[in-house]
């Protein structure tokens, strides 16, 4: 048997994108992947919900 080259979750998980969200309430920068657009997530400086069609999306080069 051979040893993998990468961890047994890396297939899944190698074509994720990362994005840079600025919450609109508070400018608190939060870093989200393009598999958790779905997903809701509160802001951990304001507390509160993140409305991705209110914030500013960076993308990473």
């Amino acid at each position: 048997m051979s040893t993998p080259l990468h961890c047994p979750g890396f297939e899944q998980a190698k074509h994720l994108k990362a994005f840079t969200c600025k919450c609109p309430n508070c400018a608190k920068e939060k870093e989200i992947f393009s598999d958790e657009f779905d997903k809701e997530h509160t802001c951990s400086g304001c507390g509160k919900a993140i409305d991705f069609t209110q914030c500013t999306l960076d993308a990473g080069t």
